[in-house]
């Protein structure tokens, strides 16, 4: 299995884009959302997380396997989940995918079904689908503020802030990287010191 490419983007069509590795080209679907950057960053190296699937009807043999491209490896595993709603196949989702996880996974914490089908391919009937599978299990998605990260309200200590930088550098993206730090600081308002806050943070990650 393939599960990371780093390459340089040759073109961007309208679904998927053509990154060589060597003299070997990759064709990658990706999300709707990551076309505009990917558009600016042809001739540039680019690491995608990947995830194959099979395409197509296997009564009439005509059965194509496909690479998904993500710039980000949290939005693959948000992505994995997005796909286990019920009539949400890959492809589809790749098109509805035309805003950030992190607004997408709010609107689920917030069960707003307007936001959902705003979203292209995302009709009434299935956001509320959405919402039933989703609810409770894309909460670290969200940004903080939505859903489980609401004690992300509260003013953040000089301690939880230099966590959250840490994590940063380590290479979390920033939104996740408080939604953690928030999280582990509810779960145990007694931590003190950014060192202790970052591995508590780590330690509810690991085991989410």
């Amino acid at each position: 299995m393939i599960a990371r490419i780093n390459g340089t983007v040759e073109a961007v069509g309208t679904e998927a884009v053509l990154v060589f590795v060597g003299d070997m080209g990759y064709e990658l679907y990706v999300p709707a959302v990551d076309l505009p950057r990917l558009q600016t960053q042809v001739g540039n190296r680019v690491t995608f997380f990947t995830l194959e699937y099979i395409e197509g009807n296997a009564s009439f043999g005509q059965l194509a396997p496909r690479l998904i491209g993500f710039m980000r490896s949290d939005d693959k595993e948000f992505f994995q989940k997005f796909i286990t709603v019920k009539g949400i196949g890959p492809r589809r989702a790749l098109r509805a995918l035309t805003k950030p996880i992190d607004q997408i996974a709010g609107a689920i914490c917030r069960k707003d079904s307007k936001f959902l089908t705003s979203l292209p391919e995302i009709g009434k009937r299935t956001a509320e689908q959405m919402i039933a599978e989703l609810n409770g299990k894309v909460d670290s998605f969200a940004t903080p503020g939505t859903g489980v990260a609401a004690e992300a309200a509260k003013p953040r200590t000089e301690a939880q802030s230099q966590a959250i930088a840490a994590m940063v550098q380590l290479g979390e993206r920033r939104i996740e990287a408080e939604n953690w730090v928030d999280r582990a600081c509810a779960v145990d308002p007694a931590l003190v010191g950014s060192n202790a806050i970052m591995k508590a943070a780590y330690r509810l990650k690991a085991g989410a």
